[in-house]
């Protein structure tokens, strides 16, 4: 494994004064989504007398799992059994179900491998190998005449680059931009598309207190759910897993988070953060309500529409609440006083010192990047975004049309989703058998084609291309209607017959989507050209001063790829009341007691019938300060062995905020104990096997 930061090197030499103007910069130990190849090895052991080798780093990374689902996994048999959260693996147990065998109702024990389920377009990815190949994308970029022809050759070069490593070692080879483009490095990993469910409890225990507990505590959750990798029709043997802790956690004792963090802001300069605080956070927030209310209003018409809509709605009640925590924590004004102190401060010493490498006139690049968005990001949003499209059966289309297009072109100058590194993802997905549920996707299709018009207005050319002289529910019903691919060998057949088969086919949803695809693909173009190339030359010019003068001591803003977050079972004050740091599993019967007839509250039959089995004093939920954010759901919580000792599945309120300024104060991960998911499988389910092959023989 090539170590990082050697692009670096030369610029530190004669700055280090610098430091201490900038030493609100520097982190402490639990502050940071660390990579693997650059851990705070110092920090570590000068706080916890703590200092991991490079085996270590490695067993862990390659027990870890990023899941498509979006969440996040750990290894934890020599068998290939992944533990992750239930939530994460919902969307799975919706595809599985039907209305006569609701697995989120009655949740799956498999109780023999015979029994196992494959999850449909589902794959799992381990981390297996990190290099630094900085200098050849950058170089490639360097004698470009603007940014937006440097960015299409940064990008041409990393095609290129995946393509060679997927070619020499047989691995899945993607490029990760760290930094906002201050370095580039090659992640290669281990591909599983033969994924199946394992166990997942019932959605009532695995979401106790239901959407008016989330990001809460005290917590009773059973948010677990485990799987299964299979290699060649038989489970995966594993070099790497994670074994299990025979004694939990303690208060105050060292924890460790290995997950895939989705995305942060805090490197952003604070004219980007206004963009985001003032145009970007609140029309994302006021999607979320309006397509939270549409779901709603079609749930209500009966408990079959019920069912096919709770993934959706359960997604974006989560969304909703956590992005009102992130714009509140930028609207606080200490929070911008904040991050201004931090820039000045770098500002002050790139403006004195030329060797760092950037200059002011980075940050107005970025600024007016920003105005520049903001005159057509609308149909950027709507067109190339989607959101004029809220249909799993528009994005098929659009998908297998760019498909048939981007195939003729060589991967380098292919739009990065389509390069051929990418293309089992984006096959798996369009052979995916999970059901597609017509009255869903006009219901869906009706509310974004209505905010499409109320935002362009009837009379705009796009709208009027797109609604093909209909009113919203008109349209959707016609290219619901209308369309066949809905139907898993339709999709099939379209993917093996080319663009000439596509150009015979009359199906609605496919002619929607050819018609608006010049428009998207020039406003994606416009895009890229004067916001995103524009930005990414500018932050990468100041992360390089940054680097210059900090060196490893700043982590970079989370991409969901691997990370090492680390801190200590903790409560804290909450309105001058102490916050235990965890929960008993006793009292979630009690709770059920107190607030009985709340659908929120009701424990399934199981654990009625379990009570007097279970130890009312085990450790059910817990608190800690690991720097984590969405994406990490499903990430192992380990202590210094790299033992189990939780699961995160959860942030509490003040952790919203995480997503652009870290705060320890009062911002926690919410975990569940390690002992409690095994109490739970030994006790209310009887899956004494599982239990077994999780122990390992351990008691």
């Amino acid at each position: 494994m090539k170590l990082v930061w050697k692009a670096f090197s030369a610029m530190t030499r004669g700055i280090p004064v610098l430091l201490a103007c900038l030493a609100p910069l520097i982190c402490s130990a639990d502050e940071g989504m660390w990579l693997f190849s650059r851990l705070p090895l110092d920090q570590l052991e000068k706080k916890y007398g703590f200092k991991p080798d490079g085996k270590w780093a490695r067993h862990v990374m390659r027990s870890s799992t990023r899941i498509s689902t979006g969440g996040s996994g750990s290894v934890v048999s020599a068998n290939g059994l992944v533990m992750t959260n239930h939530h994460v693996v919902e969307d799975i147990l919706q595809k599985l179900s039907t209305a006569e065998n609701n697995y989120l109702e009655k949740g799956f024990f498999a109780r023999s491998r015979g029994e196992e389920l494959k999850c449909p377009d589902t794959e799992i990815n381990i981390l297996w190998e990190i290099e630094d190949v900085t200098d050849r994308v950058k170089k490639a970029g360097g004698g470009a005449p603007d940014p937006g022809a440097a960015e299409q050759a940064r990008r041409a070069e990393r095609a290129v680059i995946e393509k060679e490593s997927k070619e020499k070692t047989g691995l899945h080879s993607e490029i990760v931009m760290l930094y906002r483009g201050g370095q580039y490095h090659l992640y290669r990993y281990k591909r599983y598309d033969d994924v199946r469910l394992v166990m997942a409890p019932e959605v009532a225990i695995a979401f106790f207190g239901g959407d008016g507990d989330n990001f809460e505590f005290p917590r009773y959750c059973l948010d677990v759910s485990f799987l299964r990798l299979y290699e060649d029709g038989k489970p995966a043997k594993m070099d790497d897993w994670l074994r299990w802790s025979v004694r939990g956690t303690r208060a105050g004792e060292l924890v460790m988070v290995s997950g895939h963090p989705g995305s942060t802001q805090r490197l952003n300069t604070v004219d980007h953060l206004r963009f985001l605080r003032d145009v970007a956070y609140p029309s994302y927030l006021e999607l979320l309500y309006r397509r939270e209310i549409a779901l709603q209003q079609f749930a209500i018409e009966g408990p079959e529409l019920k069912r096919i809509a709770r993934g959706d709605l359960f997604g974006i009640e989560n969304s909703r609440k956590a992005m009102r925590g992130t714009l509140g924590g930028l609207l606080s004004p200490a929070t911008f006083e904040s991050k201004l102190r931090q820039e000045r401060k770098l500002q002050a010493a790139v403006a004195a010192n030329a060797e760092l490498g950037a200059s002011l006139d980075d940050w107005e690049r970025i600024r007016h990047s920003m105005d520049a968005s903001r005159k057509f990001r609308e149909e950027y949003i709507f067109l190339e975004g989607g959101r004029a499209f809220w249909s799993t059966l528009y994005r098929s289309a659009r998908t297998i049309l760019r498909l048939a297009d981007e195939q003729g072109k060589p991967s380098s100058d292919r739009l990065p989703e389509y390069r051929d590194t990418r293309l089992p993802s984006v096959r798996m997905s369009l052979e995916s058998p999970a059901p597609v549920y017509p009255a869903l996707e006009k219901a869906k299709l009706t509310d974004s084609l209505t905010h499409f018009m109320k935002v362009f207005g009837a009379e705009h050319p796009y709208v009027k291309l797109v609604m093909a002289g209909h009113s919203p529910a008109e349209r959707a019903h016609e290219l619901v209607s209308g369309t066949s691919l809905g139907d898993v060998d339709a999709r099939k057949t379209l993917l093996g017959g080319g663009r000439e088969e596509l150009a015979k086919l009359a199906d609605p949803m496919i002619e929607l989507a050819r018609s608006v695809e010049p428009d998207a693909r020039a406003i994606r173009r416009k895009y890229e050209d004067l916001v995103t190339s524009v930005r990414n030359e500018a932050y990468g010019r100041i992360s390089s001063a940054t680097f210059a003068a900090t060196g490893t001591a700043v982590y970079p803003d989370a991409t969901f790829t691997l990370r090492l977050a680390t801190g200590v079972v903790k409560g804290w004050k909450e309105d001058g009341r102490d916050v235990p740091h965890h929960t008993k599993l006793g009292r979630a019967w009690e709770l059920a007691a107190e607030r009985e007839g709340e659908e929120a509250y009701t424990l399934p039959e199981s654990w009625r019938k379990a009570r007097k089995k279970v130890g009312a004093d085990v450790p059910f939920n817990f608190v800690s300060t690991p720097d984590i954010i969405g994406g990490n759901s499903g990430s192992p919580v380990i202590n210094r062995e790299a033992e189990v000792v939780g699961l995160i599945f959860d942030g509490n309120i003040h952790s919203l905020v995480l997503d652009v300024v870290y705060t320890e104060e009062q911002a926690r991960a919410v975990s569940v104990n390690a002992e409690a998911i095994i109490e739970a499988l030994s006790n209310v389910y009887g899956m004494d096997a599982l239990v077994k092959e999780i122990l390992g023989g351990r008691k």
